[in-house]
């Protein structure tokens, strides 16, 4: 049962191309509600979700998004043409999803310090936790033999989808999720070794890599 559960967490992916299936409202509501099952600092819950279904919606956040894309990529100075393809297909993704949600943070309750670092640390707090929601939806739509994959251009453009999609003043956009039923079945990306990420910290003063195929 352990392996089995394993095995279903490393083999979620992130999947970018979907089968025009409508996806139950139920279902819907499911994975979010997993979702807030995310752990959080002070159990303060800072995760808001816009979720869009309709092709109003969807075009509506396109069309704002690619203004901004647009001026982006030509401070770039990036020739016409590889400015129209990559917005075309950044409209394209965004119009063809399923589902689409723009994950928010509302920082409103988390705690207030006259000190500059902890304040900082305070805001990063609420952007670990908005993050883990993140997460657990994209395990949570994996469950229900969904796909989905996560996109930051919310990051670059926050006023615009927070005006485009007229969310409440306190929602900082986040991310934004793609979700839906898969067209495509990615190969196992290449991962790092756990050698190469993982320190064992043996003592205070030491720290000595430890043999994994041995440790088994």
């Amino acid at each position: 049962m352990m392996a089995d559960l394993h095995d279903f967490l490393r083999s979620r992916r992130s999947i970018r191309r979907f089968r025009p299936d409508p996806v139950p409202a139920a279902v819907i509501r499911r994975i979010l509600k997993t979702a807030t099952y995310a752990p959080s600092a002070h159990n303060n819950q800072p995760w808001r979700f816009a979720v869009l279904t309709t092709s109003e919606t969807k075009n509506q956040l396109a069309e704002a998004m690619a203004a901004d894309f647009r001026r982006d990529l030509e401070k770039e100075g990036l020739p016409e043409t590889d400015i129209a393809a990559r917005l075309e297909l950044s409209c394209r993704r965004i119009r063809e999803a399923p589902i689409i949600v723009i994950l928010c943070m509302d920082a409103t309750g988390m705690n207030s310090y006259p000190d500059t670092n902890r304040q900082q640390a305070e805001m990063t707090m609420a952007v670990q936790s908005t993050a883990l929601a993140g997460l657990q939806l994209l395990l949570a739509a994996h469950a229900e033999g969904l796909g989905g994959v996560w996109t930051c251009g919310p990051l670059f453009a926050p006023e615009t989808v927070r005006a485009g999609l007229d969310l409440p003043a306190a929602w900082q956009p986040q991310a934004m999720l793609f979700i839906g039923y898969p067209e495509e079945t990615p190969s196992l990306p290449e991962h790092k070794p756990l050698e190469e990420v993982t320190l064992f910290l043996l003592s205070q003063v030491t720290s000595t890599p430890v043999n994994f195929e041995n440790s088994r």
